[in-house]
């Protein structure tokens, strides 16, 4: 099996910022810097056949991926190829099938890119027209004679063209008897065709994101809208059919991007930056009854507004106190603040240094007073007029709750236990299987669940009631009493992997925590006496054999963590290896294997070797 990850066209703005393959504007269409120009083009220009293996060469001389630079060369080519070949092109019979088969998202994508180009950003709400979609006058672009008609076929293309190769390359590896394993992400980019064309099935005021872990200490912000579910659910989840049934043309098995947004979803509001100020959804809240009955008198200014003393202020801020005193916040008691209207959102927050010169103090304000609003033990539920509440998640991490007195610090904790552990299980289970089992008979494709983070107790038991796949990962073992999970514990229905995209790989982790790995060292390889610091190909090739021996149904690898096992073919340095790094919003992805498909297949002597394992592990 090889598993990619997302392949669908993210081309909001066609810089760096694309790169990240999660925010794709198109659920449905493929990202057009995965095409192969030569194929693409076949005799029609000929005449730049040079050019184009000079500037190959080129970009294959560089250690990472210059994503602007192919995107923007590629496109140009393409549409070079399309102005010598297009009218011919469009009278094929194939193309026609295609486009037939796939006219209910091709044509709203291809409208979607052509009035992006037009009007220079995805942000359907900065157009000067079509705002909003209809499909009668997106229809009208279709018409021969048409302004729009030449630009939204060149997209139409394009599309065809990266349908025809992906399809070419499945066949070839089923040949050869491997399957594809695809990846659907959890969510769809806010400014993307999706939400312009059905902007009913999402909820636009929020944003989906994770709440704190060891990646990301103040959460992730995807900026993604939730599903709408109850909107979903009407019709039968048509859009989730429809997108199944397009991966199901090229994938055999496919990859749910964090599945615990089918129990519920991690949601920030539209006004907050980080990751921490947000809650679960759909979540059953705690009502305000309820402090009384646990014998905690409630206060909503105490609880639901960012506690600011002289202590805080100076701890978060040292001797910039005064600075963050005169202009974001004013005094209204003893020791006491608040943080002025202009100023009382992150996002508010945000925007005013967005103004500002960009250096590392302005961003350590900034930081500074994010923290200094999150700095509160839960939020209003939106609309219930000071009734029901949500704990903020790490509650127990802020001065707000430190201090408090102790006995009130108790009793919270006890409820805050029971609010995210407890009383939320039986609920997100029926929210989870009013949803899965309806997803799952959509495809026959094998479906596995990216299950890792705060995973409510039911997920494993639906999981296995619908035969979805686990993700089994090495050092984040879901038995909270481990410090590491044996690939040879794993349930046979799951997948076993010592490293994902969104972590170092094992030599890189390897080094990170010098402590850590050396209680791996002792305790897993069950090797004696100090471990080396740096990781050498024995001790990744040993990992990687611990995963092949697993009675998991699949054990996957990054290749980094194949080439991991040879001195000779892996890189030099392990930090290069890595891919993605989710606490860095601002991370662009450029990974790309130091060598080529062509060179590795030459490596006989790596080769005969891994395939060796592979076979005496019984896979």
């Amino acid at each position: 099996m090889i598993q990619l990850l997302p392949i669908n066209d993210t081309t909001a703005t066609s810089t760096n910022e694309d790169s990240y393959p999660y925010a794709a504007i198109s659920a449905f269409a493929l990202h057009p810097i995965y095409i192969n120009l030569f194929e693409a083009a076949g005799k029609s220009i000929h005449h730049l056949e040079e050019k184009l293996k000079k500037k190959r060469k080129h970009l294959n001389e560089s250690p990472n991926v210059k994503y602007e630079e192919v995107l923007h060369f590629k496109m140009a080519v393409l549409r070079n190829v399309f102005e010598v070949s297009g009218k011919k092109f469009f009278e094929k019979k194939d193309f026609q099938v295609f486009f037939d088969e796939n006219k209910t998202w091709l044509k709203p994508y291809a409208a979607f890119c052509y009035l992006e180009d037009k009007y220079k950003t995805a942000d359907s709400d900065k157009w000067q027209s079509h705002q909003k979609y209809e499909a009668s006058e997106i229809e009208q672009f279709f018409q021969p004679g048409s302004d729009e008609y030449t630009e939204v076929r060149f997209h139409c293309f394009v599309q065809y063209h990266l349908h025809l190769q992906l399809k070419n390359a499945v066949e070839y590896a089923l040949k050869k008897q491997i399957i594809l394993k695809g990846d659907i992400p959890i969510g769809v980019y806010r400014y993307g065709c999706d939400a312009w064309m059905s902007p009913n099935l999402f909820n636009m005021d929020t944003q989906s994101g994770a709440p704190p872990d060891d990646f990301a200490a103040k959460g992730q912000n995807w900026g993604f809208p939730t599903y709408n579910w109850k909107r979903m659910q009407a019709d039968g989840f048509a859009w989730w059919r429809q997108r199944f049934e397009q991966m199901s043309r090229y994938f055999d098995a496919f990859r749910i991007d964090h599945i615990l947004g089918f129990f519920r979803i991690w949601s920030i509001p539209l006004d907050a930056v980080q990751g921490v100020m947000g809650k679960f959804d759909p979540c059953i809240p705690i009502h305000v009854n309820e402090f009384g009955e646990n014998g905690i008198p409630f206060s909503y200014e105490r609880f639901c507004m960012p506690f600011i003393n002289d202590h805080g202020l100076s701890k978060i801020f040292g001797n910039s106190s005064e600075k963050i005193k005169a202009t974001f916040i004013q005094k209204v008691g003893e020791d006491k603040y608040v943080i002025k209207e202009e100023f009382d959102t992150q996002r508010k927050v945000a925007e005013y240094f967005d103004k500002e010169e960009s250096n590392s103090f302005n961003n350590y304000l900034k930081n500074g007073l994010y923290d200094l609003i999150a700095n509160v033990i839960m939020f209003e539920e939106k609309g219930s007029e000071k009734q029901q509440f949500h704990f903020r998640i790490a509650m127990d991490q802020t001065s707000s709750y430190q201090h408090l007195p102790s006995e009130i610090r108790e009793r919270l904790w006890h409820l805050y236990i029971n609010y995210f552990f407890n009383r939320q299980n039986d609920f997100w289970q029926k929210e989870s299987l009013s949803k899965l089992p309806d997803l799952k008979d959509a495809t026959n494709m094998l479906v596995c669940g990216e299950d890792l983070g705060m995973v409510p107790e039911c997920v494993p038991d639906v999981m296995r009631q619908l035969g979805i796949l686990s993700l089994e990962i090495q050092r984040m073992p879901k038995q909270t009493d481990r410090e590491f999970f044996n690939p040879a514990n794993a349930p046979y229905l799951s997948v076993v992997t010592p490293s994902t995209h969104d972590m170092s790989t094992i030599r890189g982790w390897w080094q990170e925590n010098t402590q850590l790995t050396q209680r791996f060292f002792n305790q897993e390889l069950h090797q004696s006496g100090g471990a080396p610091f740096f990781c050498e190909a024995w001790i990744n090739r040993a990992i990687v054999m611990q995963h092949l021996y697993s009675p998991a149904m699949w054990s996957i690898f990054q290749i980094q963590d194949i080439l991991g096992m040879s001195e000779k073919l892996r890189r030099e340095k392990p930090e290069d290896e890595r891919i993605n790094i989710p606490a860095d919003p601002n991370h662009f992805w450029k990974y790309r294997m130091h060598i080529t498909l062509e060179q590795l297949l030459k490596e006989k002597e790596f080769n005969e070797e891994l395939q060796g394992y592979v076979k005496n592990s019984g896979r």
